[in-house]
């Protein structure tokens, strides 16, 4: 407990020396369903320290002890206690190319259309991918899965691009209007604003987008498993029932697989991203499938990457409480009792370790914890150094649109609300254009 006792001291040392530049400033200390957005009325709970070992067995001190002593640890505890266990690939997996153009997006790009179609002892289930390839590349270029909320057909405005058949998740995003949870024409090109597909094409990368509900519906407070990949895995797999953001991580998952049987893709370059509940799920896709050299987390919040213990914003109890089937059951245990907590979110993050990982917050979405999701990576980057990674965000970080890009860690605080923007996108590629080694 001294020990414990001395880590908070610190952290709450730390925090003092910070409030006076901090940029996040709620209107109110507390929020409409009771979230606390007090800082002073953070940190309840001492932060774990990431270099101990698991039952308090010594010290983490090279990049080994935590790759065999504490790494799966975590794992395990992600697994049982927090999100799931990554369902397997199935027994069966074809990729069939449903339509294609060498002349996509006025001639900046080959467009390949893809149903992922998988089957398993309990039957058969298959999902869209849209992949975007620069023309003209002179070999195997990177790549980013691109998972998103709307459906392939809002990512552009390209007629040819198939639309969704599934239950749709009603969206008042700008431009969609979805109210009766199916695809419309009118929708095509609704969410392009969240993806710069031309930009990001024009700097070297292939994207590879495919809509989350194709895998599990999210129908918040009801199951969705009817229509998810759970259904193909038999009754004693273990796999024929679970929650939802371990589904979406699968479906990234086989997105991978899918880029990695095509010859226009380098399959040793390829990262994740996503937007909000899809950020947190590019951060445990990463830390469960080690295939992925990079991570792109955007307002990835509570359960991605801001601590459980600050209880600043949502909280386990919120969570819990308005999406009952994103997590373990086991989740519900920690419900105003995060300190019991075996793990915190800075421990995920740091399974992503030592591949590249970079985090993105915006500085009035304190639902999301701006600064918790600082501190989860900067404490995550703890593990960094031990691979030898010098360069590491700290708090001083926190400035609204001052981009931090380091070794194998990036970051940045835009300006502005719960979103995903150009903005956020310039950074990515920047730090992506590093990581991959690309010459401009």
């Amino acid at each position: 407990m001294k020990k414990y006792a001395l880590i908070f001291a610190a952290a709450s040392a730390a925090l003092c020396a910070f409030a006076e530049g901090n940029p996040i400033n709620p209107p109110k200390l507390v929020g409409p369903r009771g979230e606390n957005y007090d800082e002073s009325k953070t940190n309840l709970f001492p932060i774990p320290d990431i270099l101990e070992l698991p039952g308090g067995k010594g010290r983490i001190e090279t990049a080994l002890d935590w790759e065999t002593a504490a790494r799966p640890y975590v794992i395990k505890q992600l697994e049982e206690q927090m999100y799931g266990a990554m369902p397997p690939r199935p027994a069966s997996l074809e990729f069939e190319l449903l339509e294609s153009s060498d002349d996509a997006l006025g001639g900046l790009a080959l467009r390949r259309q893809y149903a992922v179609k998988s089957a398993d002892k309990g039957g058969k289930h298959s999902f869209g991918v849209l992949i975007y390839i620069p023309k003209g590349a002179k070999g195997p270029v990177p790549a980013i899965v691109c998972p998103n909320f709307c459906g392939n057909h809002t990512v552009t405005s390209e007629k040819e691009i198939i639309m969704p058949t599934c239950w749709m998740r009603n969206s008042n995003y700008p431009n969609l209007k979805i109210t009766d949870h199916k695809a419309h024409e009118s929708q095509r090109g609704g969410a392009s604003a969240r993806w710069p597909v031309g930009e990001i094409l024009e700097r070297g990368f292939a994207v590879a987008c495919w809509y989350y509900c194709e895998v599990y519906p999210d129908r918040e407070k009801e199951d969705g498993r009817e229509g998810s990949i759970y259904e193909i895995f038999g009754a004693d797999s273990g796999f024929s029932d679970g929650p939802a953001t371990v589904a979406w991580a699968w479906g990234n998952s086989r997105v991978l697989d899918l880029l990695e049987s095509l010859p226009e893709i380098d399959a040793e370059k390829v990262g994740v991203t996503g937007h909000s509940r899809l950020g947190r799920t590019s951060i445990l896709t990463a830390a469960y499938d080690k295939r992925f050299a990079l991570v792109l987390a955007n307002n990835p919040g509570h359960m991605g990457a801001a601590l459980s213990r600050r209880r600043f914003g949502e909280s386990v109890k919120h969570i819990t409480t308005l999406f009952p089937f994103w997590f373990s059951k086991n989740l519900n245990k920690y419900r105003d009792n995060e300190g019991e907590l075996p793990i915190d979110q800075h421990h995920m993050l740091a399974c992503v370790a030592p591949r590249a990982l970079y985090v993105a917050s915006a500085s009035k979405d304190f639902w999301a914890d701006p600064k918790g999701e600082l501190m989860g990576l900067a404490e995550a980057s703890k593990i960094y150094r031990l691979y030898g990674a010098k360069k590491l965000p700290t708090l001083d970080n926190l400035a609204i649109e001052k981009p931090f890009i380091g070794d194998n860690v990036g970051y940045h605080l835009r300006d502005g609300a719960h979103n995903m923007t150009r903005y956020d996108w310039r950074q990515y590629l920047n730090f992506a254009e590093k990581v991959f080694s690309m010459k401009k």
